[in-house]
């Protein structure tokens, strides 16, 4: 049975002891402080101190007090980087439905670029075993307009996915061998705008590290479902609001494909967090896509009857 102790589980406590080891004199100030303003005191002290302490230091404090010690130890990877994926998808249960716009830019392997504007609905679904549905429709510029995507995401079945071409008025069907090509050009791939579902892949914990000023947990996950592009990816997430910041991409020969970042998250309804900027780069062939969000609007009265192939119709 593994012992636990309460300096584990209280990052502030286990400073105050730290402190008194390093300075003895405090350390036998503090054992004759014995009425409760002289406590008082020394609490206020030690609070002092927190705010002066390394970048360092305070953000593993922060990170404990985020609930990390809560997650299973390094010494069980695979149990360590599941309970981080559950607790990424579990702080954005809840939201119901959301709509929002889209721009994407795309640049080439000489630096030039082109632009999509699109829509972009998506329908939460809570039955056992199912993912997410969700429904991009281009509207800009006039020889894409009106083409959409629907994507129903599932565990270990493949997703079902969808796509509406106006130009010869006709729904077609995703093959699931398929669903590792681009997508319009760019550099998601199909695969890569359906919900990922923490009962898709398989994880590892590999470490923890700083990632710019945060500091992530880096995990690899392994697709378990089949036809996936991808032999692996690495993922880097935040300790303190378990939201992605990075993920790397690797193809089936297993090499770096791609890399997307997370930047610019703001919080909805002080529970959703959602990024409005995601880098794709793509290292083979030196092209990137870039999606830029905005107008998230959340409980946007969405329901079953907008996520048809029929709808995919009149999306336009």
């Amino acid at each position: 049975m593994t012992r636990f102790s309460i300096l584990d589980a209280n990052p502030i406590v286990r400073l105050t002891v730290n402190l008194r080891e390093e300075h003895q004199p405090m350390s036998r100030n503090v054992a004759n402080f014995t009425d409760l303003a002289s406590k008082t005191a020394l609490a206020w002290i030690i609070a002092a101190m927190l705010v002066i302490v390394p970048a360092g230091i305070s953000a593993a404090i922060a990170e404990e007090l985020a609930g990390l010690a809560t997650l299973p130890g390094a010494d069980d990877p695979a149990a360590r980087g599941l309970a981080i994926a559950r607790e990424t998808e579990g702080r954005d249960v809840g939201f119901g439905n959301t709509s929002a716009n889209m721009k994407m830019i795309l640049t080439n392997a000489y630096g030039e670029t082109s632009e999509r504007e699109l829509r972009n609905l998506v329908l939460e679904i809570t039955e056992e075993n199912e993912g997410d549905w969700s429904l991009i429709v281009f509207d800009k510029p006039r020889d894409v307009d009106g083409t959409a995507l629907l994507s129903y995401a599932h565990i270990l079945d493949p997703d079902d996915q969808w796509l509406y071409l106006p130009a010869v008025k006709r729904v077609k069907r995703i093959s699931s061998v398929n669903k590792s090509g681009p997508f319009m050009g760019s550099e998601f791939a199909f695969e890569d705008f359906s919900s990922t579902e923490v009962g898709k892949y398989s994880y590892n914990w590999l470490r923890d590290e700083a990632c710019g000023d945060r500091i992530c947990h880096v995990t690899e996950r392994t697709p378990l479902y089949e036809h996936s592009g991808y032999t692996r990816q690495l993922s880097w997430t935040d300790t303190t609001d378990y939201q992605p910041r990075k993920l790397e991409f690797y193809d089936r020969k297993d090499q770096l494909l791609k890399t997307l970042t997370f930047t610019e998250y703001q919080l909805y309804q002080d529970k959703h967090w959602r990024a409005h900027d995601l880098f794709m780069e793509n290292h083979q062939t030196g092209k990137n896509t870039r999606l830029v969000w905005s107008d998230f609007v959340f409980q946007a009265g969405l329901t079953e009857s907008d996520f048809t192939t029929n709808a995919l119709k009149r999306a336009r």
